[in-house]
């Protein structure tokens, strides 16, 4: 019998455990870790402290994916919590019985107007110059809510699409927008085929992509997801 009481647990020839190995790897893993998020957070404060500056926004939804008008009710939303006066004008959606213009006229109509101007999708309506009469109506009632100082954000549904069919004047539309718009009042337009002047005056613009959509798959559209 010897005297040796060593249990096994450290090995005899004096090297460490590969748990105790293990656990030093970890350690130093999530310095090396905090190491680099503090990195980053000093890098990002630098970054916030020297944009201070605040001003009324043109952002841009555009693309084939969805999610623009859905980004631009979120927006919508947003402002609401936050107090501001807001308003809608939907260019195309017409008279469609959607979750957005249920919530916003039932619930928050002493924040929000809410304009539906369009009459349906042009090839519902198939009628060029009621369609031109509609997307002009539709824009008159824009500017007459964008010149209201006191109203902090208006959304445009799909008035991109009416700008692409030439019913709009792009360039009246622009000039507007560059000219008119009140210093603090944030303007969302939205619709695919955003136009190359649009882009160009906008602060933030998005395209979205199509990546998979379900309407291909023989989906139809189902509410609280599209409408």
């Amino acid at each position: 019998m010897t005297g040796n009481t060593d249990t096994g647990d450290k090995p005899r020839d004096g090297s460490r455990s590969p748990d105790a190995t293990q656990g030093d790897e970890t350690t130093e893993e999530a310095a090396r870790h905090k190491a680099k998020m503090q990195k980053i957070k000093a890098a990002r404060d630098r970054m916030a402290e020297a944009r201070q500056g605040e001003k009324g926004l043109i952002i841009v939804h555009t693309g084939p994916g969805k999610g623009k008008s859905s980004s631009g009710f979120g927006m919508i939303l947003r402002a609401i919590a936050h107090e501001m006066p807001c308003a809608v004008v939907q260019f195309i959606k017409g008279s469609w019985d959607t979750g957005e213009r249920r919530l916003l006229t039932g619930h928050f109509g002493h924040l929000c107007q809410f304009h539906a101007m369009g009459e349906g999708f042009t090839w519902e309506t198939q009628d060029k110059a009621r369609d031109i009469a509609a997307a002009q109506k539709g824009w008159d009632k824009a500017k007459a809510l964008i010149r209201d100082p006191d109203i902090r954000m208006v959304l445009l549904d799909e008035i991109n699409i009416a700008l692409r069919y030439d019913y709009l004047d792009i360039d009246e539309v622009v000039a507007f927008l560059a000219t008119e718009k009140p210093e603090m009042t944030h303007v969302v337009l939205t619709g695919r085929n955003a136009k190359p002047e649009l882009i160009e005056l906008a602060d933030l613009v998005t395209e979205m992509s199509l990546v998979k959509h379900p309407f291909r798959a023989g989906i139809k559209a189902q509410a609280g997801v599209e409408f």
